[in-house]
């Protein structure tokens, strides 16, 4: 173990800490600070390189500059080989024992592991850990895959841990690690630039074409085909191309059953329900839900599909009919994810609304539509809006330069403002 913890030891803030602490996530770092202090185990989810590690050591160094000793802190990144050692919990566990031998910290211990899945039973040593009465422990861990923490696992868990879902940068970060001021301008560049937090240190649109190339095929690979042992990883990836091209439009397994055999490829309907699940769970894309407005249920069959980043599209897919108002679609329904809705697409007997979207107690409807431009789209803008019969507050999220007027309660918000009002 000594020669293991030689090489675990230049990852850690004990002697000259890591310089590479990525640009600040401070909207993260203090929402998951304010839980610091007690036992519960901290989980950070979302898809890979959405920035979990940067978080993470962010995190590990603040509290080190509010005056924890070093020794106090044990950090682990499963992605990196020097940690290949780690297969099982039993390994984890013998490192952290050695660990604690070595470095002998006094009081509360802080414990971060990056991309925990891949440690076999990993569980077993957080239940562990945040349950040990003879010592202070506190858990920090990532992982890449939204079902690391259900069913049996969860119950296992249960009430002894809090989730954070990590997503792409928000526009206000964009501009922050741009350094751009937050305008009509800048936020076009940021719905055709992407989100992904290395893609602002690479020099040019190749490097971030093959950057984001390489971000997908390793997800499809590793957190689904090798997991889920996928038999046609070719249908998996056409499917994925299939819901980027038709992302903010209505989608249905049968429509993608029918999109194949016209292409005269046979794929049965449940395997393309299965995939788009695992995609799901790797954050890769997000689904919104139909939702009766009037009837207050959840309807089944067609639903939208909304990639967790524009970079695939920008990227590696561009052209085809998604336009700047799809996009623009795609980032509002980012928005209200990241602000902690629970989004649905509004569904009415002749109409729809882009999104309903829930939070507590609070409702809110919310069309987009890219310019204002004339009479004509304003009124199909609001027709939806209008006809809704309830007193909940509604929005329509535009690009336009200025404002329209308040209409009949309906406030027209600017795209690069909505965080304001959510």
């Amino acid at each position: 173990m000594d020669e293991y913890f030689k090489e675990v030891s230049k990852y850690n803030f004990w002697g000259n800490p890591p310089t590479d602490l990525g640009i600040p996530r401070k909207v993260y770092t203090d929402e998951i600070l304010h839980y610091v202090g007690n036992r519960l185990i901290k989980v950070l989810v979302g898809q890979r390189r959405v920035g979990k590690s940067y978080i993470l050591r962010q995190i590990l160094q603040k509290l080190i500059d509010d005056g924890l000793p070093p020794q106090n802190t044990l950090y682990i990144n499963k992605e990196f080989t020097d940690f290949d050692f780690l297969v099982t919990y039993k390994d984890l566990e013998a490192l952290f024992k050695h660990y604690m031998a070595v470095k002998k910290p006094k009081g509360r211990v802080y414990i971060f592991i990056d991309e925990i899945q891949n440690i076999k039973g990993w569980e077993h040593f957080a239940n562990s850990k945040s349950q040990d009465f003879t010592g202070e422990f506190e858990i920090f861990i990532s992982g890449s895959n939204s079902k690391m923490l259900s069913g049996e696992l969860a119950t296992l868990l249960s009430g002894r841990y809090v989730q954070f879902e990590i997503l792409p940068f928000s526009f206000a970060e964009y501009c922050g690690a741009r350094k751009v001021e937050v305008s009509r301008q800048s936020y076009i560049d940021y719905m055709n630039f992407g989100a992904l937090p290395e893609l602002f240190v690479l020099p040019n649109e190749e490097t971030k074409r093959n950057y984001i190339a390489s971000i997908k095929d390793t997800v499809l690979l590793r957190d689904i085909i090798q997991r889920q042992n996928i038999k046609d990883a070719k249908a998996l990836e056409d499917i994925f191309v299939y819901l980027v091209n038709n992302a903010s439009s209505l989608v249905s397994i049968t429509n993608i059953v029918n999109y194949f055999k016209s292409k005269n490829r046979k794929t049965a309907y449940d395997t393309i329900a299965s995939y788009i699940g695992y995609m799901e769970d790797a954050f890769l894309v997000h689904k919104a839900e139909r939702f009766d407005v009037k009837g207050k249920d959840v309807l089944s069959g067609n639903c939208k599909y909304y990639p967790n980043d524009l970079s695939f599209k920008n990227y590696l897919y561009p052209g085809g009919g998604y336009g700047a108002g799809y996009k623009l679609e795609n980032l509002v329904y980012l928005d209200l994810r990241r602000a902690g809705y629970k989004i649905y697409v509004g569904a009415m007997r002749d109409k729809e609304v882009d999104f309903v979207a829930k939070k507590g107690d609070r409702q809110i409807y919310i069309q987009s539509a890219y310019m204002l431009a004339d009479e004509e789209t304003v009124r199909r803008e609001y027709a939806s809006l209008k006809s809704i019969q309830d007193n909940y507050e509604k929005f329509v999220v535009s690009l336009d330069d200025s404002p329209l007027p308040s209409d009949e309660g309906i406030l027209n918000i600017q795209a690069w403002a909505l965080n304001k009002i959510l």
